[in-house]
């Protein structure tokens, strides 16, 4: 293939995912959402990601950021009431941050909400709800 051949195929791909966005996503296009997702049952990894949030809040300053996190497989597990990082959630949260967590996730370990840290929400499939985000416009963030 020939160097402008592929310069137009490279162009027809970005066209037609700009095109296969919603316009509402495109128009959106430019303002700061993040989608953590997290899928470690590790307090140092979740405090990495914590951090990492609140330097992303920090460094968009008056721009804003919208973020949100999503926790599903053995992740899930921060989320609980006794977790070791409840107080970083619970200050995140505070912060403006959305914490969901997989419904499905729960369903299969047993959980209920009345298991989880209060003032998070919920999501009926974690997988899911990152590609919606994709989908949108939001940056993924796997940390």
């Amino acid at each position: 293939m020939s160097m402008s051949r592929r310069t137009l195929v490279v162009a027809g791909a970005a066209a037609l995912v700009a095109v296969a966005l919603p316009a509402a996503a495109q128009s959106q296009g430019a303002q700061n959402r993040a989608l953590f997702q997290v899928t470690d049952n590790d307090p140092a990894r979740w405090n990495m990601i914590l951090n990492n949030m609140a330097n992303l809040r920090e460094g968009v300053g008056a721009e804003g950021a919208e973020i949100e996190l999503v926790a599903y497989g053995p992740g899930l597990l921060m989320l609980k009431a006794d977790s070791p990082v409840r107080q970083r959630i619970a200050a995140a949260l505070k912060s403006g941050v959305k914490v969901n967590a997989c419904q499905n996730t729960m369903e299969a370990m047993k959980l209920a909400p009345a298991d989880m840290a209060p003032d998070i929400g919920y999501v009926p499939s974690g997988v899911v709800e990152v590609m919606k985000k994709q989908q949108q416009g939001w940056a993924y963030i796997r940390s």
